[in-house]
């Protein structure tokens, strides 16, 4: 629809994208459901595995639900006006740095997986599908969350480039892999001695 694309835009795009991404869904949605404060209780994190392990299954649907779409309207809406690969990833980034330093949390947040995987679903749906059954497998045998959340994402730019997707897209998430590592610092440090917690639902338990 736009032809001339300027610094403003970028701005622009990039601001769109975070605000969208800062959106909490886990704390705003468990709060609204059951009055407590999700970053009291277990990992203390926002996204849908504490929320699963809080509060049970179907709130943990919901909030991913959330935290999918943070990465996908933005980009949507950008990729409509503009039909640009550029600021679609601006875009993208926004959301997905959003969500990990949410202007409404002091910027702190989540890891950036669902978000994540959101924009991947819309930029690079064969890589999308490929992530998620790299995720689920993991996830099955395993069961530890935060390891096929670690694979996954490291898995995400190796899929990108094999299915020819742009190579500013491929950047976008090698970038979102390395910060979804980062972020995992504390769960590879448990996973590495044996004390990383499986994957079951909790009980609004605080630690």
């Amino acid at each position: 629809m736009f032809t001339d694309i300027g610094v403003l835009h970028y701005i622009a795009c990039y601001i769109l994208g975070h605000i969208c991404g800062s959106v909490p869904n886990g704390l705003w949605i468990v709060k609204l459901l059951y009055g407590i404060d999700i970053r009291e209780y277990g990992s203390k994190n926002i996204g849908t595995t504490n929320v699963f392990r809080t509060v049970g299954w179907k709130v943990a649907i919901i909030v991913l639900l959330g935290d999918v779409l943070k990465g996908i309207l933005p980009v949507v809406l950008i990729n409509c006006l503009f039909h640009s690969p550029v600021l679609n990833v601006v875009t993208a980034l926004g959301a997905f740095l959003g969500h990990s330093y949410s202007v409404f949390l002091n910027f702190k947040g989540g890891k950036g997986v669902a978000t994540g995987i959101g924009i991947v679903i819309f930029l690079m749906p064969k890589a999308a599908v490929a992530v998620t059954v790299v995720w689920l497998i993991l996830v099955l045998l395993t069961r530890y969350v935060s390891l096929g959340s670690i694979v996954a994402a490291l898995s995400a730019p190796i899929f990108a480039w094999y299915f020819n997707y742009p190579m500013v897209y491929v950047l976008l998430v090698a970038f979102a892999a390395g910060i979804i590592v980062l972020r995992h610092h504390e769960n590879i440090k448990r996973l590495l001695s044996g004390t990383e917690s499986k994957i079951k639902p909790g009980h609004m338990d605080k630690k």
